[in-house]
């Protein structure tokens, strides 16, 4: 199951830095400036630079876990682009 969210922002690459930063502390993440994949347990996360903001795209084998790695990647992402007040609208 794949849900994903698009942001607009001037500086995409920024926020792919700080989050994946903020997710190595404590799960496997592989990233550069353009993109980033999040390991978690129940699922994975990735965020990708696009033309003019960032795709979220969170990735699950149930509605349950996929409805946890939305929540995680929203909580999250909130608080790291506070500045901006950027919101996440998941499809």
């Amino acid at each position: 199951m794949i849900a994903e969210a698009y942001v607009e922002t001037s500086t995409p690459s920024k926020y792919i830095n700080r989050l994946c930063k903020h997710f190595a502390h404590k799960v496997i993440v592989n990233y550069d400036e353009n993109h980033g994949e999040i390991n978690f347990k129940i699922g994975k996360g990735y965020i990708e630079k696009v033309m003019d903001g960032l795709k979220l795209k969170a990735e699950a084998n149930n509605q349950t876990d996929l409805q946890e790695v939305i929540d995680i990647m929203d909580r999250h992402f909130v608080r790291i682009a506070w500045q901006e007040e950027l919101i996440l609208n998941w499809q």
